[in-house]
């Protein structure tokens, strides 16, 4: 007779049992987390959906979620909906892109330039208190209501907080970093992109990703005052026609845009946060 062991009996107890899939904690969380993030939008959706129901508002107030969708799907299929679609990312794009690289090199500048920041450092702090709405009546007359006007307004949304940011970036390199270009005489370009760039990216980011969320808002209130094509503008239009329909879809894509393109940002800054250098103590 062979005798076993209480820790060789627990191991024949434990392979005899079937084995069964178990999720790991973090996967269980993450998983957790995905679903909790639907039940908001779920249950406005069905709360939506149980006022139209119950006609607690007239249907001219509140149209049901079928009616919504029937509207997105006529607008889809006349090509109206593309149409308005594009030129609204065309412009905010656009003034995106110039307002960036602009922000960015003046960051630069007025965090290392002491000249810069004598002579616009005060006119800048004066200029980012100044809601870009507030500014709307007298760009209109400067650059009429083409696209000059949304370009140059999403421009000057997208300006200021990246330069803010990519400032305070600048500002918390670590002064061996900027001594080693200079030891090594690196050219303007060599010292930015090896030495500016890696060490500003994620903070630089963030700025980015605020200021674009800010444009593409600020964008779709200009087209509802002054734009004859754009999100904004198919809103204003279905207004004043009484489509309320069409107005929720327009609500709808704002807010659906808005949150991809923040998405899309933050999944890019993760990506680069390892960038970000560290220090080490010797």
């Amino acid at each position: 007779m062979t005798l076993l062991t209480a820790h060789e009996v627990r191991n024949e107890e434990t392979e005899s049992q079937p084995r069964t899939f178990q999720w790991s904690w973090p996967l269980q969380r993450r998983s957790l987390g995905i679903l909790a993030g639907w039940i908001s939008p779920v249950l406005l959706l069905l709360a939506w959906y149980w006022v139209t129901k119950a006609q607690l508002f007239p249907e001219q107030i509140v149209v049901p979620p079928s009616v919504v969708w029937d509207a997105f799907v006529e607008l889809k299929d006349s090509g109206e909906l593309q149409t308005h679609l594009h030129a609204s990312l065309f412009r905010l794009f656009s003034g995106f892109g110039i307002g960036v690289v602009s922000g960015v090199l003046f960051g630069v500048g007025l965090a290392l330039s002491q000249t810069i920041r004598a002579y616009f450092g005060l006119l800048f702090e004066a200029l980012r208190q100044v809601p870009t709405l507030v500014l709307i009546p007298m760009f209109v007359l400067f650059f009429g209501i083409d696209e000059t006007l949304k370009i140059v307004i999403i421009v000057k949304a997208t300006f200021f907080p990246v330069a803010m940011a990519t400032q305070e970036a600048v500002r918390t390199i670590p002064n061996q970093y900027l001594e080693l270009g200079k030891v090594y005489q690196l050219k303007p370009f060599t010292w930015f992109s090896k030495i500016i760039f890696p060490a500003t990216l994620p903070p630089v980011l963030t700025g980015i990703r605020i200021a674009l969320s800010r444009s593409w808002l600020i964008l779709v209130a200009v087209e509802l005052m002054a734009a004859d094509s754009g999100i904004g503008q198919m809103m204003e239009m279905a207004r004043q026609m009484l489509r309320l329909d069409i107005v929720m879809v327009g609500v709808i894509l704002t807010g659906l845009i808005g949150f991809g393109l923040d998405k899309g940002l933050r999944i890019i800054e993760r990506l680069f946060s390892r960038w970000k250098p560290v220090e080490t103590s010797t």
